[in-house]
Order: structure tokens, then sequence, then C-alpha cells
């Protein structure tokens, strides 16, 4: 067989694991995991509590180092800046519950490189989008744990990156806001 091959998955991979484990002491949370998922796809890690999906998750974000295994992000090696084209909602809050809606969202732009000019327009379309308009002055703590799920998931997108990972996204959403997120995933998709 053609060492061609591989190479040419890579390629149309969004990710690729190859072997990746990870330990933390004599816990193993990842086992030589080996994944290909394909551009355009949405794909989803299922498996019980401890099954190592959120350390996988933290990999290949670079959150977390793997013991050994080789990563590929958009047919590249995983790097700071390849890193910075990936979304990320965590299933963690993660958000600073003291700034205001508007301005935490216009800081996390500007850490993924998005100017105020390029900003402010698209945090206004997503804030009303997920029906936040009347909340952008508001304080993140004063944000019901739902409303904080929208704006984490706005916060995710708005740097419109190539690969948006979502780790619990429809965490404290009613079913009516389940429906919107999940209409707003296929739309990405597309």
């Amino acid at each position: 067989m053609s060492d061609e091959r591989p190479e040419q998955e890579t390629n149309n991979s969004a990710i690729s694991l190859r072997g990746v484990a990870k330990s933390f002491g004599d816990h193993v949370a990842v086992r030589d995991l080996s994944l290909e998922i394909p551009i355009g796809s949405v794909y989803g890690l299922l498996g019980p509590n401890g099954a190592g999906k959120t350390t996988t998750l933290r990999i290949i974000l670079r959150i977390l180092d793997p013991d050994s295994g080789k990563i590929e992000v958009l047919g590249q090696a995983l790097s700071a800046r390849i890193a910075d084209r990936i979304g990320y909602l965590p299933e963690e809050r993660g958000l600073y519950n003291r700034m205001r809606v508007h301005d935490v969202l216009t800081y996390l732009c500007e850490l993924k490189g998005v100017g105020t000019h390029d900003s402010a327009p698209r945090i206004k379309y997503w804030l009303e989008r997920l029906e936040l308009a009347d909340w952008s002055a508001a304080r993140v703590h004063q944000l019901s744990k739902g409303m904080q799920q929208k704006l984490q998931f706005i916060a995710a997108i708005l740097h419109d990156p190539s690969i948006v990972i979502l780790d619990e996204p429809f965490s404290g959403l009613d079913p009516i806001n389940q429906g919107v997120l999940k209409e707003i995933i296929g739309e990405l998709k597309e």
C-alpha cells in the first residue's frame, strides 16, 4: 500500500488523531485513539462519564498535551496558529462574570484577532439571533444559566472558525433554545 493515501485522507479531514494517549498518574484517560473527522461533518463523541471525551477535546484544543500520538487539524500539525481556527464551547462556564455581555464578546474576538470594526456587526447579529440583544449591557453574572450558555456559544463562533467544538452544547437550554441551537449548527455545517 502506498504512503500517499494517509496524506490524502489527512487533507480531507478536519481533525485527525493517530495513536493518541493521555494518562493522569496511573489513570489512563485516553488509550491509543485514532480518529478521522471529515471536513464538513457534524461529529459526536459519545460515551459514559470518564470515557475520555473531554480529555480528547482538550488535547485537540492544545489545553492538554498528549503523552503520545499525532494530531492534525485541517491537514496541518497542531499548532497555536491552527488552534486559533477552532471555536470552542466548553462544558463548564468560562465567562468573565463581572464584564458586560457586549464587552466580553468584543474582548474574546480581539483575542482571536478580530478587531472591533469587524466584531461589532457580528456581535449585534448573534445577540439578536439568540435573543440576547436586550441583555447586551448586562453583566454576565446577571444572565440565567441558559442565557450564559447561548452567550458562550456566540463566543465560540464569533471569530468565524473553520472548526467548532461544542462540549455539552445544550446544557442549561430549554427545548425551544435547544432547537434554535440545532438549527444554527446545521447552518454552520452548510
